[in-house]
């Protein structure tokens, strides 16, 4: 019985040894596992960390975190020898130096996604930026979204009515299309997107996001103010990366925004509108970023990833049979030179091109949207219906006309041309200034109220125009109206 008993003790004192000792080995090879984790900061370029690994290198896309207060977050871009991996610092403060320690999250960049969004202001990383109470623990996603398979995007032939006069006749936006504002500086690209913001967010069925990339901090004071006062805040959700930020922020900040807006897309079945402002700036950061990563320049200075770049941000954005995704994005274009790499192609992505003049914008033509260069595939008699599509053309083949008359106009004076082509002016100058509009985000600067012009009033004014109605009206009674009935009716003879 003794040594039965002493053996089971001793058997009892092997296993509870041995379970010790593989506890002790458990937690050494955690131990090991999270030193292998960990690298150090070897080099600092610009905005680029070079960081030395003893162990696996973390793959291209990882988030590396760095051990320090404040911590900083790294996105690797390459890995340019075995044991070295080069990230993008993307939150840079003083503390960043040689030498500093940095985890290996294994994990790429991520978002939160869910309701709680709805109404906020959030960075790349979806902190939030408005002052208000931080975020309750949300799910989170890469923001390395995949594009959809060709074979289950779907097709949409609606149009999207923004109540502008010239852009739904002239350039209609289709539902679940991409849609540019083309122009260079100060021709009005931003006022017009938050006037599609006022008119169009307000009657819109789903859910709007607006990603500022490269935005001005008053542009964004600006934008979140006129949401407040259209009283769609609680619809909308607002993604910034700002100017005075990194050009990594900027460059990842779209692929953020368009996790967020596929969540509402695929999980929640919603119909999703994203505003950006201003895809240029993405190009620009992906410049930046190209450099400072040591890639040779392509054409006039851009990456030469320049189309993948792009393509992997604009393939994101299409419809599915759980919910459409439309998308207007502003376009600054460098020197008005519209062939210019970065604007060809992001014209090749788009479902419609509008287009703002300079020209126009100085004569006070508002918006100043340039007719004849403006073009949507969504303009045709199967879409738009017969009669939209004849008032469109004729309107378009007046002003074409009238612009190749200018310049006799210039020479000779307008008492040379025939009574024909006298006509065709007056009807030209006639819609150019019907076309101009009062709009609601501006109201402040020019004390005129705000106007939305469903689209039957548009064509029904334009119908009349050319049909010689107002006649005897003088251009200028056209001048900032909403719709035809507006026309002042001191002098009121036509129609």
């Amino acid at each position: 019985m003794v040594k039965a008993a002493l053996r089971e003790q001793a058997i009892f004192k092997a296993r509870a040894n041995a379970r010790g000792l593989h506890s002790v080995i458990k937690v050494r090879r955690r131990n090991l596992a999270q030193f292998a984790d960990i690298g150090h900061i070897s080099a600092l370029s610009g905005g680029i960390a070079e960081i030395r690994f003893d162990g696996a290198l973390p793959a291209i896309g990882t988030r590396l975190v760095t051990l320090s207060d404040p911590e900083m977050t790294i996105e690797v871009s390459s890995l340019p020898s075995r044991d070295t991996a080069r990230g993008l610092v993307l939150n840079p403060a003083p503390e960043l130096c040689t030498g500093l320690a940095v985890s290996n999250t294994r994990q790429p960049l991520t978002v939160p996604v869910g309701d709680a969004l709805l109404g906020r202001m959030l960075n790349v990383f979806g902190e939030t930026i408005d002052g208000k109470a931080p975020l309750p623990d949300l799910p989170r996603r890469s923001i390395h979204g995949v594009p959809v398979p060709l074979s289950q995007r779907r097709v949409e032939t609606g149009i999207f009515e923004t109540g502008i006069k010239a852009i739904d006749l002239l350039c209609p936006l289709g539902r679940g299309h991409k849609a540019g504002l083309f122009g260079g500086a100060g021709v009005g690209k931003t006022v017009l997107i938050i006037e599609m913001i006022h008119n169009m967010v307000a009657e819109y069925e789903g859910v709007s996001l607006f990603c500022g990339i490269g935005e001005r901090c008053r542009e964004a004071e600006d934008l979140y103010r006129e949401m407040e006062r259209a009283d769609v805040l609680d619809r909308a959700i607002m993604v910034f990366g700002q100017m005075n930020e990194s050009p990594g922020v900027r460059f990842r900040v779209g692929h953020a925004a368009l996790t967020m807006a596929e969540y509402f897309r695929d999980d929640l079945r919603q119909n999703v509108l994203v505003l950006i402002d201003n895809i240029f700036r993405f190009v620009q950061a992906g410049a930046e970023v190209s450099g400072l990563l040591g890639r040779i320049p392509s054409r006039v200075g851009y990456q030469p990833t320049l189309g993948t770049e792009l393509a992997e941000l604009e393939e994101r954005i299409c419809s599915t049979n759980r919910g459409s995704m439309t998308s207007i994005q502003a376009v600054y274009v460098p020197a008005d030179d519209f062939t210019d790499p970065a604007a060809t192609h992001i014209f090749s992505h788009l479902s419609a091109s509008i287009v703002l003049s300079r020209k126009k914008a100085s004569t006070g033509l508002y918006p100043a949207i340039d007719p004849l260069k403006s073009y949507s595939k969504m303009l045709s008699p199967g879409t738009v219906g017969d009669r939209h599509y004849r008032i469109a053309w004729q309107v378009r083949s007046t002003l074409a006309e009238y612009e190749e008359l200018k310049d006799i106009i210039a020479m000779l004076g307008l008492e040379e041309l025939s009574t024909a082509d006298r006509a065709i002016v007056r009807r030209a100058r006639q819609l150019e200034r019907f076309l101009t509009q009062p709009f609601f985000s501006t109201e402040p600067m020019t004390g005129k109220t705000g106007s939305r012009v469903p689209l039957e009033h548009t064509l029904g004014g334009c119908e009349r125009i050319l049909a010689d109605a107002f006649a005897d009206r003088p251009e200028s009674d056209f001048y900032m109206i909403g719709s035809i009935d507006e026309l002042p009716a001191s002098s009121n003879q036509g129609g």
